[in-house]
């Protein structure tokens, strides 16, 4: 894969995913992260990546893709710019389309430049199924999730419960938009069921702090005159981020390679 790449941001995700561009691919894969001016990040970045600080040198390094991995700020920060650029933009934090208003400005935008917003299944599988059926007028979705509490700590704070506990607790049960926007960090899965099926206000999610959980548990249930779908996946948390499956950076490296590729799945 020969290609030029333009990531936003160096956390944990965005620093798998060039480790793993850089063993497979070596210098066919050309590489630049897009940092603020004052980020600590910039002295952390690996030898022979560049450095960029503006969307201004993002289209002067002429990408054949970029990829946000830095978070819902992000994703309005740069994609509307890039996307009337003609550059295709891979949005991991798909939560940040809850706001309406911003997904129809990036639709407009990658119209506009005849590019591709694109959103990676990140720590979830089903979405292909999930938008077979979603046109059908009974589909009905319900996505649950199930983390430790070590996902949850700050919420379960707020919340008066002190851990260690010892029981399950109801964080949230309602509508994919409102979890999306109230939990940014948790719920991209939320989002991409949305966005692939019927839409955020009629998605219903459930969170779940379980402190039996093995992993990050992703439970998807779909109904409706094409059957009954029942998906379950629990995940081993990210190392650096219990907040995010591992599986989201080897999600990203996989819609990478897919964009590239002569043959696509799906």
């Amino acid at each position: 894969m020969k290609a030029r790449l333009v990531i936003i941001g160096y956390g944990a995700i965005a620093a798998e995913l060039i480790a793993r561009l850089r063993d497979k691919y070596g210098t066919d894969c050309t590489l630049a992260v897009l940092l603020r001016s004052n980020s600590a990040s910039r002295a952390h970045l690996p030898v022979g990546v560049s450095c960029l600080t503006s969307v201004q040198d993002v289209l002067h390094f002429q990408p054949d893709l970029v990829v946000e991995a830095a978070g819902h700020q992000a994703v309005r920060d740069y994609a509307q710019a890039c996307l009337i650029a003609g550059l295709s933009f891979v949005a991991v934090s798909v939560g940040a389309m809850a706001d309406g208003r911003l997904y129809q400005q990036l639709c407009e935008a990658a119209e506009q430049g005849r590019a591709k917003l694109i959103f990676p299944s990140g720590a979830i599988g089903s979405l292909d199924y999930i938008r077979a059926v979603r046109d059908l007028p009974d589909t009905q979705i319900v996505y649950e999730s199930r983390k430790p509490p070590s996902a949850w700590a700050d919420e379960l704070q707020r919340l008066g419960e002190t851990q260690p506990i010892g029981h399950e607790v109801l964080l949230f049960d309602g509508h994919a938009r409102e979890a999306a926007l109230r939990y940014p960090q948790n719920l991209n899965v939320a989002a991409s069921l949305a966005l692939a099926g019927k839409g955020f206000d009629a998605t219903r999610v459930r969170i779940v702090v379980d402190p039996d959980a093995k992993g990050n548990m992703h439970c998807v249930h779909a109904t409706g005159a094409f059957g009954d779908m029942k998906l379950q996946i629990v995940n081993k948390p990210s190392p650096d981020n219990p907040k995010t499956s591992w599986v989201v950076g080897l999600s990203l490296m996989a819609t990478v390679e897919r964009y590239f590729s002569p043959v696509i799945f799906g």
